[in-house]
């Protein structure tokens, strides 16, 4: 059975009650860490990274795997499996995880998915309304605990609020679909978004070492803020991504290079 195949598809709310419980003496502990695909966020990406001591490149390199969405052209990076038959996480260990704390997003809401409808209000304006359901595998024994939750204890337990929080603007660029007729991102623009999106040193080398504040008009306050700190780095990133693919004027170029453009 695949991990759609134990998805329910009841559309939850935050008020929804379910009971659950994991832990060391249940007998299937961490073999929901095994052969699974985790999605990773920017911000997943930093709290990982920053755990273990590595640079973006590194980190990258060693734990991810890069793919392109078929249906958006949006880049994407998840979690490496280890290359062993049962594809374990290279984070766990038969006393848990390693990296507990600073798990992703994905971990920290199983057994709950999280899913987006979009909508439209009585004046036509599109929104989108999340909606939660449940995840049951054959093998997890975590629903035949007694600890009762509702959704939104649970979300407060498991500390996703935050990771919701910073990952919420790019998670709506990431399931943007393409509108019909709009050419896809080429490949330039899907590097572009990637290292905006997950590789944060290299994403301030380049507004830093290149012509980059030269040519936007950046105010000296966000300037020290991206230039000291990774989330709001990772912050404006997404203002970057908006503005490469042309979805919103994020950045305003500098009146001088407009000017001396016109003249060429």
């Amino acid at each position: 059975m695949s991990k759609m195949d134990a998805v329910e598809p009841t559309h939850l709310s935050l008020n929804s009650k379910f009971k659950f419980r994991c832990h060391k003496g249940i007998k299937c502990f961490t073999r929901c860490c095994s052969d699974i695909n985790i999605l990773l966020t920017p911000y997943d990406v930093i709290r990982l990274k920053n755990r273990l001591g590595l640079s973006s490149d590194e980190f990258l390199l060693r734990y991810t795997v890069m793919d392109i969405d078929k249906q958006t052209s949006h880049p994407y990076a998840s979690l490496k499996m280890n290359d062993d038959p049962e594809k374990k996480c290279p984070f766990v260990t038969p006393e848990g995880c390693t990296v507990y704390t600073d798990r992703p997003a994905n971990c920290r809401y199983y057994p709950i998915g999280q899913g987006t409808l979009k909508k439209a209000d009585k004046d036509g304006k599109p929104f989108d309304e999340e909606f939660y359901f449940f995840v049951k595998e054959p093998h997890c024994y975590g629903y035949h605990e007694k600890k009762e939750w509702t959704i939104a204890s649970w979300r407060e337990d498991q500390g996703v609020d935050l990771y919701d929080k910073m990952n919420r603007d790019w998670k709506a660029l990431q399931l943007r679909r393409n509108l019909l007729g709009q050419a896809e991102l080429d490949p330039k623009k899907q590097t572009q978004f990637y290292m905006a999106s997950y590789n944060m040193d290299a994403f301030r080398k380049f507004i830093f070492e290149s012509r980059f504040l030269d040519v936007f008009d950046i105010d000296k306050e966000t300037v020290e803020k991206i230039k000291n700190d990774e989330v709001e780095l990772m912050l404006f990133g997404v203002r970057y991504i908006k503005y490469v693919m042309m979805l919103d004027q994020t950045l305003q170029v500098k009146e001088e290079v407009l000017k001396s453009r016109e003249k060429k």
